[in-house]
């Protein structure tokens, strides 16, 4: 239930369901109406409008529909701390962390679960570290398979830590490609990413989504797209349940 709205047309927020929420406003010129979004985190509300759109229209947009934000709150996932005996998603399947400060600081799967040494405090930072790692891994892998069957040279690969795309494709054939891929990604099953890079690579030679692009990227990736797309629709907030 919505408490409060603050009207700061500096600091907007709105309180739901005892929680204070920042609205960040975006103005888009090819914006026709007043669209809204609850952040992966669950920690602001985002709300695109118009250019000619009053910061008051998106308060009371937003306090209008209070019961929706609350209902989206309800479905963020809640904070995992990355300690000894927690378990995290590894490639869609369920890893638990087994610390021992004697063990390697490298950490290693083995059989479901994940060995890391080190010191305690330090013990997420390397655990990310090690994530970051795979993904790169698992991702150029996948970049270098869909750009052969796409027949396209492979582009500069970069992990993105951003909180509403899960790809990008930036640069052109003078300047260079680069394709960014979510690093988040390593945490869900493997046919989920590979259609995110097989998207990207898709834009490779088709820099939109026209029927082209849709053709081209139905012949790219082997999996069963609308299945891919229903996942991170459905579980994607649940990639950022630990790892701030």
């Amino acid at each position: 239930m919505i408490d409060w709205l603050r009207d700061d047309h500096q600091n907007p927020a709105i309180e739901v369901g005892g929680q204070t929420l920042p609205i960040a406003i975006r103005r888009h010129a090819r914006a026709r109406r007043l669209t809204m979004r609850l952040s992966p985190d669950g920690r602001e509300v985002r709300i695109t409008l118009p250019t000619w759109g009053r910061t008051r229209d998106a308060l009371t947009f937003a306090a209008a529909r209070a019961e929706w934000i609350e209902r989206q709150l309800d479905r963020v996932p809640r904070n995992l701390s990355v300690a000894d005996g927690e378990t995290m998603a590894y490639r869609g399947e369920p890893l638990r962390i087994a610390w021992d400060k004697a063990a390697g600081r490298k950490p290693v799967v083995d059989n479901g679960t994940l060995r890391v040494g080190g010191t305690a405090d330090g013990l997420e930072a390397r655990v990310r570290r090690w994530l970051e790692a795979e993904a790169l891994r698992l991702c150029g892998d996948d970049l270098a398979f869909y750009c052969q069957r796409a027949a396209v040279d492979v582009p500069a690969l970069r992990l993105s830590r951003a909180q509403r795309r899960w790809g990008s494709c930036s640069g052109d054939r003078k300047t260079g490609r680069c394709i960014r891929i979510n690093w988040r990604l390593v945490m869900a099953p493997d046919h989920v990413r590979r259609s995110v890079v097989a998207h990207e690579v898709a834009h490779l030679v088709h820099f939109d989504h026209s029927p082209a692009f849709h053709a081209l990227l139905a012949r790219l990736f082997e999996g069963h797209l609308p299945e891919a797309d229903g996942w991170l629709k459905r579980e994607g907030r649940s990639l950022y349940a630990a790892f701030g």
